[in-house]
């Protein structure tokens, strides 16, 4: 892979194949930009240019302590798009990464940003507040922060089960699909994803949505168990100026992977339209 570094010294590594018009994808906790090999390729056919980076902290970009932030992400996500002079862009993010591409496109995409698309993602605010009733407890991601700091390794094996819906009667578990998250997982620097706990669950992403004009398409499987549909996709879709709200049936989080052909059909009759 190839690397910048940014303002601060952290190195962010991506990967950028192809020619055309650019699709740039955001990839999910604890993961990295390998989690979009499907689409990356699938898309590398069609024509597209495709680039997919390690946020800061997770697969091989630097193991930062510090900067593990919505904030810091999306600048990131800037000094890489200003590097490779990407215009007429579109940004694609599933979960974290749906909030990171959020607030990158509303906040430094001005001119190079086409079109978003939000997969699973956790965009408006995930955490339960006053303004947000219907959100997680915060014991819940307390919960997250204690299992994943007393036992990383075990915690990330048994968490692909319901991102992926394994739990689901009449859906087999898939090893590979599990060995591979578990990988993507354990590649990052325990610090930053223990960080970004916060960043995914606690960022108010509700003046961002206001703020895009670019069409969106917002992409949710009903039987998400990550990222429930009720306080993210329903809720998004109407804050978003242009938006287009898909929703899958008995899909899960992980459902790029587990109905791929699906999601990419889906995804280039958006891009070309």
């Amino acid at each position: 892979m190839q690397s910048i570094t940014t303002k601060d010294g952290t190195e962010i590594s991506y990967k950028d194949w192809g020619t055309g018009q650019p699709i740039v994808f955001h990839h999910g906790w604890p993961l990295s930009g390998d989690d979009w090999d499907g689409q990356m390729l699938f898309f590398l056919e069609q024509g597209y240019r495709v680039i997919a980076h390690d946020r800061r902290g997770h697969g091989r970009s630097s193991q930062t302590a510090t900067g593990n932030d919505m904030d810091t992400y999306a600048a990131d996500v800037a000094e890489l798009v200003a590097h490779l002079d990407l215009r007429d862009a579109i940004h694609v993010g599933h979960s974290t990464g749906g909030g990171e591409a959020t607030r990158y496109v509303a906040r430094h995409g001005a001119g190079r940003v086409a079109k978003l698309v939000l997969i699973g993602a956790v965009p408006p605010i995930m955490v339960k507040t006053d303004a947000n009733p219907d959100g997680l407890p915060r014991e819940v991601l307390d919960g997250i922060r204690k299992d994943m700091a007393a036992n990383r390794a075990g915690y990330y094996w048994d968490f692909p089960v319901p991102f992926y819906g394994y739990n689901r009667p009449g859906t087999p578990l898939s090893e590979p699909v599990r060995a591979n998250w578990w990988r993507q997982a354990m590649m990052g620097g325990a610090k930053a994803q223990y960080d970004c706990i916060a960043a995914f669950s606690e960022t108010d992403f509700t003046d961002d949505l206001k703020s895009i004009e670019v069409p969106t398409l917002v992409m949710h499987g009903d039987d998400d168990q990550i990222v429930p549909i009720g306080i993210s996709a329903m809720l998004s879709s109407k804050l978003l100026r242009n938006a287009t709200l898909k929703v899958y049936k008995g899909y899960p989080h992980g459902m790029c992977t587990t109905h791929g052909e699906e999601i990419n059909r889906d995804l280039l009759a958006f891009f070309r339209s």
